[in-house]
């Protein structure tokens, strides 16, 4: 947003500075996916990253039709390069199941994006399993300039120590909480990563853990889920990947959702109740939006150790409803 008088310095509005001030909670804000389609693609990216990717029709078709098949979410994906530096285009992509306890990551190669739809087809045969992490970094300063100008420092440190694993990506959902870190396999989103803490976040994910500072949840889970799968994760101060995975979840009553958990052998199950509610945003929710909108947030009502030798029982008082 800029004002029309010039006798008033413009201001550009970033979306992402509008939600530092504000403080804005990114808990349970992961976007939905299964499964993650990864295609190489050099740029420029236009602001769909399918639709506007220069693909022939029957091959946007292809692809959309396979996200809808396998509940995947399509993102083009380029390496970190200096300004000057050629583009490389090499025609990989990548098929990531983010199913907990049954991750994986499968790379394969095509000669153009029209071999796609074929390679397509017959996924698991054309492509080769990988133990490799990836780490893909919203870049896409066509959907909203906060990714761009955020998110490419976090790829160029990433790039430096990780060369293999990192990805430059397209837009990821939730702009303002720029930048954007995606952790694949597990699918775990996090939000306002600096720059000069960006390594330390993904190698810390390799060893198996996770910081609960920057996560905004993970993409295989309903936004109730990831939010119960967070606040547990602070009361029990659980900073396994693979800890508290996700048994169930049932509604109680509107907007409270109670949702169980897999605590272990000494915790056993937890129960933890959230309850959602809206929030009214004063200014927009991204760059490009032009009007103000209201963000969905999830209150904690209690963290319960339904079985376990250590118990725990944490009960919030007074939540917004």
């Amino acid at each position: 947003m800029t004002t029309s008088d010039p006798a008033v310095p413009a201001v550009t509005f970033r979306c992402s500075e509008a939600a530092r001030e504000r403080d804005d909670p990114f808990v349970a804000t992961a976007p939905p996916a299964r499964c993650w389609l990864l295609v190489e693609h050099p740029g420029p990216w236009g602001h769909q990253a399918l639709g506007d990717a220069g693909y022939a029709p029957e091959v946007v078709e292809a692809i959309d039709a396979f996200c809808r098949r396998r509940g995947a979410r399509f993102q083009l994906i380029r390496r970190s390069r200096a300004r000057g530096e050629p583009a490389a285009d090499r025609g990989r992509f990548a098929l990531v199941d983010t199913t907990p306890g049954a991750e994986s990551v499968r790379w394969g190669r095509v000669a153009s994006a029209d071999e796609l739809p074929a390679a397509l087809a017959d996924v698991e045969a054309v492509t080769t399993p990988s133990s490799e992490p990836v780490y893909l970094v919203c870049a896409h300063g066509r959907h909203d300039a906060c990714c761009a100008m955020r998110g490419r420092p976090v790829a160029a440190a990433l790039s430096m120590t990780h060369p293999d694993r990192t990805w430059e990506t397209t837009h990821t959902g939730g702009d303002r909480f720029a930048a954007n870190l995606v952790l694949l396999p597990h699918g775990l989103v996090l939000g306002r990563v600096p720059a000069t803490e960006a390594v330390a976040v993904v190698e810390r994910y390799a060893a198996g853990e996770v910081d609960t500072t920057w996560v905004r949840g993970r993409s295989f889970l309903s936004a109730p889920a990831q939010a119960a799968q967070h606040h547990a994760r602070l009361a029990y101060d659980e900073p396994g990947v693979d800890a508290l995975r996700v048994l169930g979840a049932e509604a109680r009553e509107q907007g409270v959702t109670e949702v169980t958990l897999d605590g272990g052998p000494e915790r056993g199950t937890i129960a933890v109740v959230v309850r959602e509610r809206w929030v009214a945003s004063p200014t927009p929710l991204t760059c490009s939006a032009g009007r103000a909108a209201s963000m969905r947030v999830y209150d904690l009502v209690g963290v319960t150790s339904v079985s376990g030798v250590h118990g725990l029982d944490v009960s919030v008082a007074g939540t917004a409803g």
